[in-house]
């Protein structure tokens, strides 16, 4: 799997998503953002090179492009799919009815349409609940939320003075924790305690319960094994109404 919208940096220790916006206005990347024909190209065959494949199982957009038509994206993906570059196609964090008309484009058309929508969807941010989860299920498309641990931040107790990467930079994606986030993490942690379980355990099998295929990232073996045990793991629906009963509405995170 593999996506494209963002510029990538050429220097593989620079974790592009912080940089962006610097990077996008180099004059070495300043065309090469963006979801337009030439770009979703360019974005695979390079991909293709980085991979050292012939395909990609699953390209996604990143987020919503309005500066580009949806006709000229969608159209340029499905080319990419009847030329066996791409098996299947998903998107990313947007606007409900944004990925509704996306996938009305394509259906009018007789184009691809998007079979996965990787969304922020983890305890203490839900409100992806409240229209595009809803059309997805209704609609056959797969989930798969990125950040299912906010940041990390529910992966460990609240006493612990360790932090990833992610969490310590403020801004869109990380605002902070609120209270209420706070309680969400305390009933986590005693879930997890009651259960002999890993927070990021209770928190990922609770995205599980919910329907969804969480994105996690590894930066050791140890951490693809424990994904791993996370195997046949499941929540009774009493500690699923626990975890969730502290959630209150919250402004929007992860796309514009």
């Amino acid at each position: 799997m593999t996506k494209c919208a963002m510029p990538v940096g050429e220097d593989v220790g620079l974790f592009t998503p912080m940089y962006a916006q610097q990077i996008g206005q180099s004059k070495d990347y300043v065309n090469q953002g963006g979801l337009s024909r030439k770009t979703i190209f360019k974005a695979v065959d390079d991909a293709l090179d980085r991979l050292g494949t012939t395909y990609i199982d699953l390209f996604q957009i990143h987020r919503f492009d309005p500066a580009t038509p949806i006709e000229e994206t969608m159209k340029a993906l499905h080319d990419l799919v009847q030329a066996g570059k791409i098996l299947y196609i998903g998107a990313s964090s947007m606007w409900a009815t944004q990925f509704a008309q996306i996938q009305f484009a394509a259906e009018k058309n007789g184009w691809t349409k998007f079979v996965s929508m990787q969304n922020f969807y983890n305890l203490v941010y839900r409100e992806e609940e409240r229209e595009m989860i809803r059309f997805c299920k209704e609609t056959g498309v797969g989930i798969i939320p990125w950040s299912p641990l906010f940041g990390g931040a529910l992966g460990r107790s609240l006493k612990s003075d360790k932090a990833s990467i992610r969490s310590q930079v403020k801004g869109l994606m990380n605002p902070g924790l609120t209270e209420t986030d706070k309680s969400i993490i305390r009933r986590v942690e005693e879930v997890a305690e009651q259960k002999g379980w890993s927070m990021s355990h209770v928190a990922l099998t609770w995205i599980r319960c919910k329907g969804g295929i969480p994105i996690t990232g590894f930066n050791s073996i140890k951490r693809v094994d424990e994904a791993g045990e996370l195997r046949g793991k499941t929540l009774t629906e009493d500690e699923m109404k626990y975890l969730e009963e502290p959630y209150i509405p919250r402004n929007i995170i992860g796309h514009y």
